[in-house]
């Protein structure tokens, strides 16, 4: 429980409404998406004006106090998860979209605004935001530059930071940091949005944030391609690459998730295949015809068993929603889901799926896979029980093992989901002691008291 006289201060820039400290409300901010333990905040507080953040930042630092901020807590790192007797900020009421430009093509946004939201309103103005996390219906742009969040797209598109122009934040003593700008070039000064990005909220609390758009695809067209084999559809993802083709999106499912997922919406997938490609095509209508033709000939030539292209537009929604089913049909089989996003070169996809049938094989656990194959994005995903030891044992050694395999393919920890609590510990595995005391120094030097969001990214070596 908060000081009284704390919480006055707080609710001195708040008001007393938009202040939260009660056990039963501090418990609904004191974990995330993440399989990890949760820790209730001693004040949640919820700001209605942006300028609200430099106040809420200074106090924090002024008495030391942890500052986490929190946009709809669906981080699968523990980036959210706040410290102990720390104060948790939530941003869901500074959910503004500032500006829409359609001559400069570019967005002005408050950091709560809901990813899918925003898509909508800028595809009403015939645009186009493609970053699209699995989660991009609760998420918050805010916390997707604070994870650089990914999505289907990523292949072609790129990820949030490829449409970050520009932000502003606040930083530990309350005063507000502009950089970047609305024009296509700017070389002003350093590149600060850029050191945002993934920053986990750890250097600077985000006020107001400026994305790049872009025109959308004039055609598009999805299909799925049906395998036998999982190396088959593997090796296929590399072949499309290497062919020079780009599509929009390229995904992969294996036996497990397939029957997972049709069991779970009754989607009419093909429940016999071993593995699915989910691939879209886009760009201009004559290119969509090309690709689409040399992406199904190349299927076929790797062993696929079946082709099937959608026929309209309810057809291609019916592919995608299977895909994003993924997540939640599996979540639903067992009390504990782990989640992970171990990425490796295209190339090595064929070696990293026989790595994770190894892998769940040796340690006795069921794993079911899919993920973005085009960028080499997997998503493994254990199914287990938190509660029962032995097995949760096998499945922190299992995790591991996953890491160790990727960063052994020239792979990395994470592709979208963060390093925040759950990965820290391995950042000098893939790093170097020299990154770690290097990023130790700038993150020292921006936040003296370590009141930003401590514990994540480099939290095992701080100290």
């Amino acid at each position: 429980m908060a000081d009284k006289a704390l919480l006055k201060e707080f609710e001195a820039i708040v008001g007393a409404d938009n202040v939260m400290s009660a056990e039963a409300e501090t418990h609904a901010y004191s974990y995330d998406a993440a399989v990890l333990d949760s820790v209730a905040p001693a004040v949640v507080v919820r700001p209605t004006e942006t300028e609200q953040l430099g106040a809420i930042t200074a106090l924090c630092n002024k008495h030391g106090l942890p500052l986490t901020v929190r946009g709809a807590g669906t981080n699968l790192s523990g980036g959210t998860i706040p410290s102990k007797g720390g104060v948790v900020v939530l941003t869901g009421a500074l959910n503004k979209i500032l500006e829409l430009n359609m001559d400069d093509l570019y967005a002005r946004v408050q950091p709560g605004v809901i990813t899918a939201k925003f898509a909508a309103e800028v595809a009403s103005k015939g645009l186009f935001y493609p970053p699209d996390p699995g989660s991009q219906t609760v998420s918050t742009l805010g916390g997707n530059v604070a994870e650089n969040a990914g999505g289907l797209r990523g292949l072609k598109y790129g990820v949030t930071k490829d449409y970050l122009m520009g932000i502003s934040f606040y930083d530990v003593n309350g005063d507000l940091v502009k950089s970047g700008s609305r024009t296509v070039k700017c070389v002003t000064g350093y590149n600060l949005p850029g050191l945002m990005v993934a920053s986990e909220g750890t250097l600077g609390v985000f006020n107001e944030i400026t994305f790049k758009l872009i025109p959308p695809p004039q055609a598009a067209q999805s299909m799925m391609a049906v395998f036998d084999d999982v190396l088959d559809a593997s090796r296929t993802v590399s072949a499309i690459i290497a062919a020079k083709i780009l599509p929009a999106t390229l995904e992969f499912m294996d036996n497990f998730t397939i029957r997972t997922v049709d069991n779970f919406r009754k989607a009419g997938l093909p429940t016999d295949a071993a593995a699915l490609l989910l691939i879209e095509v886009d760009g201009h209508p004559a290119q969509v015809a090309e690709e689409a033709e040399k992406v199904e000939k190349i299927c076929k030539e790797h062993n696929a068993k079946s082709v099937e292209v959608a026929k309209d537009a309810e057809h291609r929604a019916k592919v995608w929603q299977a895909r994003r089913d993924a997540l939640p049909a599996l979540a639903n089989l067992k009390p504990t889901c782990v989640l992970e996003d171990a990425t490796v070169p295209r190339s090595r996809i064929p070696a990293m799926m026989e790595a994770l049938a190894r892998i769940s094989k040796e340690f006795d656990l069921t794993i079911g896979t899919f993920g973005h194959a085009g960028d080499g994005n997997l998503h493994p995903t254990i199914l287990t029980d938190k509660r029962n030891e032995q097995e949760w044992h096998r499945v922190e050694k299992a995790i591991d093992a996953i890491f160790d395999e990727a960063l052994a393919m020239g792979g990395t920890l994470s592709g979208e989901h963060g390093i925040g609590l759950a990965k820290s510990k391995y950042m000098e595995q893939e790093t170097s002691r020299a990154t770690i005391e290097y990023s130790r120094r700038m993150k020292k030097s921006l936040d003296p008291k370590g009141i930003l969001n401590p514990g994540k990214i480099i939290s095992a070596l701080l100290d």
